[in-house]
C-alpha cells in the first residue's frame, strides 16, 4: 500500500512539473493556495499578538524601561539559535536571486517572537519585515515535497513575499506587485505573475477571515489636477525623497556603528538604552511602536514638523541595533507626518499630502513606486491617482539606488547620510 502511494505521488509530481499550461496552472494554483493560506494564518496570528502587546504597552508605558533587557534577550536568542537567519529580508532576496540552501523554518518563530518583544517593550519598528520573513520561510519548505527546480523555487519565494505583504496590510494588488517589483534588479520570471497575484489575494482573504481589521485612512478632499498641482506634487516628492534617503543611510550608518560591538547580544542593549534615553528626553511615547494613532491624526490635522525626523531617528536606532520588525510602517509614519506638515506651506489638502507622503517615502526607500501607487489606490481610492503617482515617481527617481532591501552588511556606507543625491 505504501509503495502504491509512493508511486502515485511520484506520478502526480511528474505531471505537475511538466512544461504544459495545464500542469503550470494546476501546480501553481495548489502552491499559491498553500502559500497564501499559510501567510494569511501567520499574519493573522502576528497582527492579533501585535495588537495585544501594543494595548498592554499603551496601558503600561513604563515597560519601556525594560527595553535594553528585552534587547539582550532578543540578541542572545539570535546569537545562539538564529545566526543563519539573522539577515532577514536580505537573506530571502539573495536566495531568490541565487537559490541554494532552503531558508530555515526557524526564521518564522524567531522573527515573530523578536518582533512581538520589540513592540511590547517600546522599540520603534514596523511589521512588514516580519510578515515577509514568515511567509517566505514557510513557503520555501514546500520546495522539497514538490521537487521544485531552482527557477520554480524563485517563483515560490516571490509568491511568499506577495502573500505576506498583502496579508499584513490588506492590500492584495499592491502585495502582488510588490513581490515582483522589489526584485526588478534581478530577472523576474514571467511565470511568477499568476502565483504572486493568487497568493496575495488568498493571503489577504485568509487574514480577513480570522477577524483581523486593517487601519482605514481618509484623504478627504482631492482638488482637480492642474499645472500648479503637478508642481506642488513634484516639490512634495523631492521632500519625500530626502526623508527616504535619510532613513536608509542613517540606518546603514548606525548598523555599521553597532557592529563595532563584537558581542552581538550587546548591540540591542546599547540601542535600547539610546532609544530609552531619547524617549525620556522628549517626554512622549508617540514615536515608539507602530505609531498608528499618529499616522491617522496626520490625515486630519497638520503634524508637528519634527515628528517625521524623530521617527527616522528612533526607528533607525531600533533596527540597526538588532531589534526585530520592519521598516514599512515607520516609513508610512515618516511620510504621512512629513506630508501633513508640508500642508502648512504647500496649498494642498492636509489629508492628500499625508496620503502622498504615506506611500511616496516608501517608494523612495524600497524602490517600488508601482506597488506604492497601487497601495494608495487600494487604501485611499483612485481619485488621488495623479498626485500620488507624481509624488511616488519623483521620490523614487530622486532617492537614487540605495534601498532598505539591499543594505550593506558589514561595510561602511560610501556616502554616510547625505551622499550623492540623484539617479545612479
Amino acid at each position: 500500500m505504501t509503495e502504491n502511494n509512493t508511486n502515485f505521488s511520484s506520478l502526480i509530481l511528474r505531471f505537475l512539473n511538466q512544461d504544459t499550461i495545464i500542469s503550470y496552472l494546476l501546480k501553481w494554483t495548489i502552491l499559491s493556495l498553500l502559500v497564501g493560506a499559510a501567510a494569511g494564518i501567520l499574519s493573522a496570528l502576528f497582527l492579533s499578538l501585535l495588537n495585544l502587546v501594543t494595548d498592554f504597552r499603551n496601558h503600561h508605558p513604563q515597560i519601556i524601561y525594560l527595553l535594553p533587557l528585552a534587547g539582550f534577550f532578543i540578541g542572545l536568542i539570535y546569537y545562539h539559535k538564529g545566526k543563519t537567519v539573522e539577515r532577514g529580508n536580505n537573506l530571502i532576496f539573495d536566495t531568490i536571486h541565487n537559490p541554494k540552501d532552503i531558508i530555515p523554518f526557524k526564521m518564522t518563530p524567531l522573527v515573530l517572537f523578536g518582533t512581538i518583544i520589540t513592540h511590547l517593550f517600546g522599540g520603534s519598528a514596523g511589521r512588514e519585515g516580519t510578515a515577509l520573513q514568515m511567509a517566505a520561510a514557510t513557503a520555501d519548505q514546500l520546495h522539497r515535497p514538490f521537487q521544485l527546480i531552482p527557477s520554480d523555487r524563485k517563483i515560490l519565494l516571490i509568491a511568499g513575499l506577495s502573500a505576506g505583504f498583502a496579508a499584513v496590510f490588506g492590500t492584495p494588488w499592491a502585495g502582488a506587485i510588490f513581490g515582483i517589483e522589489v526584485l526588478l534588479l534581478g530577472k523576474i520570471p514571467q511565470k511568477s505573475i499568476y502565483p504572486a497575484i493568487l497568493s496575495a489575494f488568498i493571503g489577504a482573504y485568509v487574514t480577513g477571515l480570522r477577524g483581523v481589521e486593517h487601519t482605514h485612512y481618509q484623504v478627504g478632499q482631492i482638488p482637480d489636477i492642474s499645472l500648479m498641482g503637478v508642481f506642488y506634487s513634484i516639490l512634495a516628492g523631492l521632500t519625500f525623497s530626502i526623508a527616504a534617503i535619510s532613513f536608509v543611510r542613517l540606518t546603514d550608518l548606525l548598523s555599521f556603528v553597532f557592529k563595532k560591538l563584537k558581542y552581538a547580544p550587546i548591540r540591542p542593549v546599547a540601542g535600547g538604552l539610546v532609544v530609552l534615553g531619547i524617549v525620556l528626553l522628549l517626554g512622549t511615547y508617540k514615536y515608539i511602536g507602530l505609531g498608528i494613532p499618529v499616522i491617522v491624526d496626520a490625515f486630519h490635522q497638520p503634524s508637528q514638523p519634527q515628528d517625521f525626523a524623530f521617527k527616522i531617528l528612533l526607528t533607525s536606532i531600533t533596527l540597526a541595533a538588532g531589534f526585530k520588525g520592519g521598516e514599512v510602517t515607520p516609513l508610512f509614519f515618516i511620510g504621512a507626518t512629513l506630508g501633513s506638515a508640508l500642508s502648512i506651506i504647500l496649498p494642498l489638502p492636509v489629508g492628500l499630502l499625508a496620503g502622498m507622503g504615506f506611500v511616496a517615502v516608501f517608494a523612495g526607500a524600497a524602490k517600488t513606486p508601482v506597488a506604492c501607487c497601487i497601495m494608495a489606490f487600494e487604501l485611499f481610492g483612485i481619485s488621488c491617482g495623479w498626485y500620488v503617482a507624481i509624488a511616488c515617481m519623483v521620490a523614487f527617481l530622486a532617492s537614487g539606488h540605495h534601498s532598505i532591501y539591499n543594505a550593506p552588511e558589514n561595510k561602511m556606507p560610501k556616502h554616510l547620510l547625505f551622499g550623492r543625491f540623484g539617479i545612479k
